[in-house]
């Protein structure tokens, strides 16, 4: 396959939010399915939105180094509290529904609920998702994908600014995120519901 080819098939008019390239059907939404059949482009990941499927470029270092220091905390932690559980990172494809596949940068299954863990994707939502912002995404993270992860029942929601060098957590109460706690610069944060969870922020930002 050839992108172009495969995104002519589907027929596709292209909307542009910065340097992203959101891509649907003219007569309907992108499938799972058709999803599968996108062969990788170098320098580009993918995820489908309610049927959208939105082309990236690849993370910049600074997000990649803040991606893999808040998963080593958070294994660190969960190894300890729930041995069970398992913390991913993208890319790995998360289906939430037939026209909804993510990549979350940070992600935690619970331990009550691996059957949710498949061979190739996860097949629901992770009990917590951490979203590392960049400049070309931060709309669809604060927005988009927060309404996305709220309908799928995904508990708890992060959000992680490197440019601010801010941590936002929210929790889905009576089927709404809200704000629980945040950081910024050298805070340590402590989350009320993960017990003894304590993430100096300034390790998250400097090397």
């Amino acid at each position: 396959y050839r992108l172009s080819d495969v995104i002519k098939a589907l027929n596709e008019p292209t909307v542009k939010e910065s340097k992203a390239v959101y891509r649907t059907r003219r007569n309907g939404k992108i499938t799972y399915e058709d999803y599968l059949e996108i062969p990788e482009e170098p320098g580009y990941q993918y995820e489908l939105l309610e049927g959208n499927l939105i082309m990236e470029p690849s993370p910049a270092v600074i997000h990649q180094r803040v991606s893999r220091k808040l998963q080593r905390i958070l294994e660190d932690y969960f190894n300890k509290t729930d041995p069970a559980g398992e913390v991913f990172d993208a890319p790995l494809d998360v289906t939430l529904s037939d026209i909804t596949v993510v990549q979350p940068d940070i992600l935690y299954i619970a331990g009550n609920q691996r059957e949710i863990i498949k061979e190739m994707r996860i097949d629901g939502p992770p009990r917590l998702v951490a979203e590392i912002l960049s400049p070309y995404n931060s709309r669809k993270d604060r927005i988009q994908k927060m309404e996305i992860y709220r309908k799928a029942g995904v508990q708890h929601y992060w959000l992680v600014d490197p440019d601010e060098k801010t941590l936002e957590c929210f929790k889905l109460c009576d089927g709404f995120y809200a704000f629980v706690t945040a950081g910024m610069e050298e805070d340590i944060l402590e989350h009320p519901d993960f017990k003894d969870l304590s993430i100096p922020l300034n390790n998250l930002w400097y090397n």
